[in-house]
């Protein structure tokens, strides 16, 4: 079987080969020092041996509660916020039809999510179409305080309590969440509720491959046990015992790397397959998060294309050259589309006619990297052979080992966000929160 494959052929017109092979030698230091769980943030290196470890009973106990509430709802609403649900979103809107949300169920329940903005119409919305639909909650959280998805755990509680009565509602709705601390760990052991426990070991943004993202993805009905496979593959390609030139994530960092050195700032990541747009916010989070502090880190953004192409190609192809390019190459479509002739051709694509849409497209991709590495922007590639479980794996653990690596490139640590914090003191501070009372006079006197 094909594994995930990655080239950085088009970085060398910008930076030497010889600068990025010098980075090898600190990124084995590197990797050695996350799977021996010795460098910063090591408290947070769970996930470096997630896809080995999670055992077959841990997939199957997922697997048993999506068997028992899947028949009895048509819609299950995932509360969580950055990593709680970007994970499950990414895959699960890869792996679906592109319609799926008009189509009637396969067998599985739709998958809506709820707690990931603030939003009054959204949520009034949301509730609004839930009221005469069966549906479950699936609610993640750690604390079960942060805001956004303790106000919409709130909300869709007392709905489906108030449709169900407590006792019913309790069955469905599942708690994710800390093994035995916590408001919401509190409130699922006095309601009985079904639980999947985070580990303390893993963060929030590197938890896609826990029951944060696979009871979700498993409730979609997508097969969580070859997404691990594929992740455990890469696990093995990314190991100690992978030389530097075989290993994908150590090239993937070293490139970016010497790139950043070079005043290439800011990363974008560049999919021709509109399934991949959430998997990019995902890893915009994953990346943001990891290396955006101490006034340091590559800037992650995102393009879908050919879309962006006529909107945002003007800037790439002639903007400021601190851009550099991801490209993830998808070689297989699912389906089959040719180009029929027009007896008339008035559009002038006669010459198309025959052709299938993946080949204008691959046509396309190539073309752009030609023409933006000819206009100054490096361009990295990353190839997986078709969208499905077992590559999407690949994709997810390749993403967060190279993320670690780089983080420790950088000299920051990668598992922590300390940042995150100061918009919420402030929110807290201005909403009148208890114990904030300092701070709002501050920020009152401020405005």
């Amino acid at each position: 079987m094909n594994d995930l494959k990655i080239s950085i052929d088009r970085v060398f017109d910008f930076v030497s080969e010889n600068e990025i092979q010098g980075l090898f030698s600190d990124l084995e230091v590197q990797n050695k020092a996350l799977h021996e769980k010795t460098g910063k943030g090591n408290e947070f290196l769970g996930w470096v041996n997630l896809p080995s470890s999670t055992t077959n009973d841990e997939i199957q106990s997922i697997l048993t509660v999506v068997e028992d509430l899947r028949s009895e709802v048509e819609y299950i609403v995932v509360i969580g916020i950055g990593g709680s649900y970007l994970g499950s979103k990414a895959v699960t809107e890869a792996l679906s039809d592109s319609f799926h949300n008009n189509l009637p169920q396969n067998g599985y329940p739709h998958i809506l999510f709820a707690g990931h903005q603030l939003s009054e119409d959204y949520h009034y919305e949301l509730l609004d179409f839930l009221k005469d639909r069966q549906f479950g909650v699936i609610v993640i959280s750690k604390s079960g305080t942060t805001t956004e998805p303790a106000i919409a755990f709130r909300l869709l509680r007392n709905e489906i309590e108030r449709k169900l009565g407590r006792e019913k509602a309790a069955k469905r709705i599942i708690a994710v969440t800390d093994a035995a601390k916590g408001v919401l760990r509190s409130v699922a052991d006095r309601e009985g509720y079904k639980t999947f426990i985070i580990p303390d070991d893993v963060g929030g943004r590197y938890s896609v491959l826990t029951p944060v993202g696979l009871l979700p993805v498993a409730m979609a009905g997508f097969d969580i046990r070859r997404l691990m496979d594929g992740a455990r593959k890469m696990e093995e390609i990314s190991g100690l015992a992978t030389r530097h030139d075989q290993n994908p994530c150590m090239i993937y960092a070293a490139a970016r790397y010497a790139l950043f050195r070079n005043y290439f700032e800011i990363e974008m990541l560049v999919n021709y397959h509109p399934k991949l747009h959430f998997l990019a916010d995902w890893w915009k989070q994953l990346f943001g998060e990891s290396e955006g502090k101490d006034q340091t880190g590559i800037f992650p953004a995102a393009a879908d294309l050919t879309t962006d192409l006529h909107s945002m190609g003007q800037y790439i192809q002639e903007g400021r050259r601190n851009i550099f390019e991801t490209v993830i190459s998808v070689v297989n479509t699912r389906h089959i589309l040719s180009i029929p002739e027009d007896s008339n051709d008035e559009d002038k694509l006669n010459f198309l006619s025959g052709k299938r849409i993946s080949e204008v497209n691959r046509m396309a991709e190539l073309g752009t990297c030609i023409a933006h590495v000819e206009g100054g922007v490096p361009v990295i590639r990353i190839e997986i052979p078709r969208i499905d479980e077992y590559y999407l794996g690949q994709l997810i653990y390749f993403f967060e080992k190279a993320c670690g690596l780089s983080g420790y490139l950088l000299g920051v640590n990668p598992f922590d966000q300390p940042g995150v914090e100061a918009y919420k003191n402030n929110m807290f501070a201005l909403l009148g929160k208890p114990g904030y009372e300092k701070l709002t006079e501050e920020i009152r006197k401020g405005l």
